[in-house]
């Protein structure tokens, strides 16, 4: 009976940030009665937010990959979130920016994967995820989240909002042999209205965007859920976040390994 009530107060939960996210909208925070206490429950709420949304778990993103950011919204560590179908848009795309309190716009690597991760016992290693990788992407992330106040609700709030999930820019696969460079020092610089605003390296994503993707793929694993072939991991920020405002045309810039951008409107 106790895990019923918990169970129902879950999915309280998670109806309450799908409401406030489709009607653009924000709250202090989930009610007691249904906050979720733990990474465990966060992530039980997230799942059912994706599952409400009736939407494809195009991929996964990562939260909070660097000590500044951490400290930002006050956790000890990354966050995984999943991202939705209906939000997810290729290089070039034209988003709105309508409700969004955070206005800004990041640089990512992201990883499509060839093939199904499944959850598992033994952690996986670096080499056994990156065989999984199909491709390399450039990408931008432009994020927001369902709490007024987002740095105070703490991680298992935080968690079941999609880790301040929101709109996913992909840019092309690259061409350029990636496995063979140093990602942690590979530059990235962020450009709004043809000026660069923020520059910084793969080295701000838990010191590689190669130990942040297999850490989110252990992460994946832990709470049960595989990696599908085809899904996408983006691994945090590579640059200080940019501020963006309607009529703003971002490009992020990963040089040999090409580049996204995205147009905001009100």
């Amino acid at each position: 009976m106790l895990l019923n009530a918990k169970a129902q107060a879950m999915t309280a939960a998670a109806q309450r940030l799908w409401s406030t996210w489709q009607n653009n909208a924000r709250i202090e925070q989930l009610p007691l009665a249904c906050r979720p206490m733990t990474r465990a429950q966060g992530y039980q709420v997230q799942a059912e937010v994706a599952r409400l949304s009736g939407q494809a778990v195009m991929g996964w993103k990562i939260a909070a990959t660097s000590a500044a950011g951490q400290k930002h919204i006050g956790v000890e560590g990354p966050q995984a979130g999943r991202m939705l179908a209906g939000r997810s848009f290729d290089s070039g795309a034209v988003l709105p920016l309508t409700g969004n309190g955070m206005r800004v716009a990041e640089a990512e690597f992201a990883f499509k994967m060839g093939r199904d991760l499944a959850p598992r016992a033994a952690p996986y290693t670096q080499d056994e995820v990156l065989a999984a990788v199909a491709s390399l992407h450039p990408s931008i992330e432009v994020p927001d989240s369902r709490y007024r106040d987002f740095a105070s609700v703490g991680e298992a709030q935080l968690i079941a909002d999609s880790a301040c999930a929101c709109y996913y820019v992909l840019g092309p696969a690259t061409h350029f042999d990636w496995r063979g460079l140093d990602l942690s020092s590979h530059a990235v610089s962020a450009s709004v209205n043809a000026q660069v605003k923020a520059q910084g390296t793969g080295a701000a994503v838990l010191g590689d965007p190669r130990i942040a993707l297999v850490w989110m793929v252990n992460e994946i694993s832990r709470i049960g859920e595989t990696l599908h072939a085809g899904q996408v991991v983006t691994t945090g920020t590579c640059v200080v976040p940019v501020p963006i405002q309607p009529g703003d045309e971002v490009l992020v810039d990963f040089g040999v390994l090409g580049s996204a951008r995205a147009r905001f409107t009100a």
